[in-house]
């Protein structure tokens, strides 16, 4: 059975959202560290933090809320690309989330971008997931 990273920070994100944790904890690799930083970049997340424990390395990554009632930043954070079904697109074909407002975040020869990256630099890939 194969681990998918990607769908553990997404489902670790959504539940610590649903939870209105403050901080939560995940696996560092490389790609799980772009993106967070992805998502930092974008005013999602307000910051991440790497960390060493027992010779792993980690994330602290700190959510955001609005107001007092603590609604959180990400309304959605859903998965399209999958191991079992891939989804690929060119720059032309990326979906324009909510009229731009939120994200897609796509694996690209250029590494992990978003989808005003891929379409600013005419480069397509495998469309890895929705943020709204």
């Amino acid at each position: 059975m194969a681990n998918d990273t990607i769908s553990t920070v997404l489902t670790a994100i959504r539940n610590g959202n649903i939870r209105r944790k403050a901080m939560i904890t995940i696996p560092a690799t490389k790609i799980t560290e772009r993106i967070v930083q992805i998502l930092v970049e974008e005013g999602f997340l307000k910051n991440a933090v790497k960390h060493k424990d027992n010779g792993k390395e980690f994330l602290d990554v700190s959510l955001k809320y609005l107001g007092k009632k603590k609604d959180p930043y990400i309304a959605v954070i859903k998965r399209i690309s999958k191991p079992g079904l891939r989804v690929y697109s060119d720059c032309r074909q990326i979906p324009k989330i909510l009229g731009g407002m939120g994200i897609t975040i796509s694996s690209t020869s250029h590494g992990l971008i978003t989808d005003r990256e891929a379409r600013h630099k005419k480069i397509g890939g495998e469309i890895l997931c929705h943020i709204w």
